[in-house]
């Protein structure tokens, strides 16, 4: 990291094209969050102020490279073109013998695709395709697990793959695309088509598997119904504010004292005498 002596005319747009930085806002932001709290710059740059220059590569423009590169690169190019056609040969092969191999490893590890997604409750929101309207989960299934709330409030009821009713239950999806008529689409039928697919097997609510965010189920009328909405939040809690970085978001906030938005989460009060 270096400093550099800005002139009357500098901002950061030129800063960032003497020094061939990829973007004015990246330089920008390096430069507050790494200075002073009183060199910290948002509008304009004041004439004979210090900027801090990156020195990481991943701020820099790439390289063109050099013409004794490319001509390097050409004088070899026949080579390894021989080369890459006896090896796209053998690659082939290889694919042909491994096949059978992936496939089942895809089996193994479909589970995976669940990894950070959200459990659906029953205050959830669902999309048809085919529709035109938001309907919110009805749970039948059982009356049992509950995500995330321990008062056990019936919106918060895990969703199932055997939860095939939705609040409204009489046409949910309002008009279907797929019946249009003279006067406009009629009204949605919904019927469900087998259960809930896509759900995750290796959490279950009395021997039935859950389903989250990319969990799908079919009509069958012929839409494919999916999730808009999982239906839990996510709150920001006291570890959070309390491991962020007060200088960066006062970067992000200049509006807002983070540290005295601190104080206020871990229940101190700052106007408080001693």
């Amino acid at each position: 990291m270096k400093a550099y002596q800005t002139q009357p005319t500098d901002s950061f747009a030129s800063i960032a094209k003497k020094f061939s930085i990829k973007d004015e806002n990246y330089l920008r932001t390096f430069h507050n969050l790494n200075c002073s709290e009183s060199e910290v710059i948002f509008n304009e740059i004041p004439s004979g102020t210090s900027i801090l220059i990156p020195d990481d590569p991943q701020f820099f423009l790439e390289d063109s490279g050099s013409e004794d590169e490319e001509d390097c690169m050409n004088d070899n190019y026949e080579e390894e073109t021989e080369y890459n056609n006896d090896s796209q040969e053998n690659n082939e092969k290889e694919t042909d013998n491994s096949s059978d191999q992936e496939k089942q490893k895809n089996n193994e590890n479909s589970s995976t695709e669940h990894d950070r997604k959200y459990f659906v409750i029953q205050k959830g929101v669902v999309q048809c395709n085919q529709g035109f309207k938001f309907p919110k989960f009805k749970v039948t299934s059982h009356q049992k697990h509950y995500w995330n709330d321990a008062d056990g409030e019936a919106a918060y009821l895990a969703v199932t793959e055997d939860d095939l009713q939705f609040d409204p239950p009489a046409q949910p999806f309002g008009q279907c695309k797929l019946k249009p008529s003279s006067g406009g689409y009629l009204p949605c039928a919904y019927a469900a088509a087998g259960k809930w697919t896509k759900t995750y097997d290796k959490v279950q609510v009395m021997g039935k598997s859950c389903v989250t965010e990319i969990s799908e189920l079919m009509c069958s009328t012929g839409g494919k119904i999916t999730i808009l909405k999982h239906g839990q939040q996510s709150e920001l809690g006291k570890s959070n504010v309390n491991n962020a970085d007060s200088k960066e978001q006062q970067v992000y906030n200049p509006v807002v004292d983070f540290e005295e938005f601190k104080e206020e989460i871990n229940g101190e009060d700052p106007f408080e005498v001693e």
